[in-house]
């Protein structure tokens, strides 16, 4: 067997999903994962046994532009395939907005972080009395940062 390699497919912006879909939806052999990562516009990238098998399947996939020539290393893509936690880049102290829940549009200040749960205990502002409020990581919004 041949050794595969990790190919960079370019799309048209905001398509990437529906290209990789379109790669999967195929059940090419030589094909064997789509990875469109959220935080990659315009690039689609594609384990596949060798480059050649882009050059039958390209041509009938619409927002398909071509193969960025030569592979690339496993490395290069390892940083997409671990998902990262909602609360990093959240410090105590920081100033929230509540983005989603009861509390939503509510400015808060983080008081403690869960990051194994992935949730941030914070205390609302306008409250008449400071309760301690217990949200997912990804309800929430940086506005202000002590460490800036």
């Amino acid at each position: 067997m041949s050794e595969v390699g990790i190919f960079a497919v370019k799309t048209t912006a905001s398509q990437e999903r529906t290209v990789a879909d379109m790669i999967m939806n195929r059940e090419e052999p030589s094909v064997h994962a789509a990875l469109a990562p959220d935080s990659l516009t315009s690039y689609v990238m594609v384990e596949a046994d060798d480059e050649s098998v882009f050059e039958r399947i390209l041509d009938e996939i619409p927002h398909a532009r071509g193969v960025v020539p030569g592979e690339s290393d496993i490395a290069e893509v390892e940083h997409f395939l671990s998902p990262k936690p909602d609360v990093e880049g959240i410090a105590e102290g920081d100033i929230v907005e509540l983005i989603a829940g009861p509390f939503k549009g509510e400015k808060a200040q983080v008081q403690r972080i869960d990051e194994g749960k992935d949730q941030v205990t914070v205390e609302l502002y306008e409250a008449t009395v400071p309760i301690p409020v217990t949200v997912r990581g990804d309800q929430i919004r940086v506005l202000d940062s002590e460490e800036r």
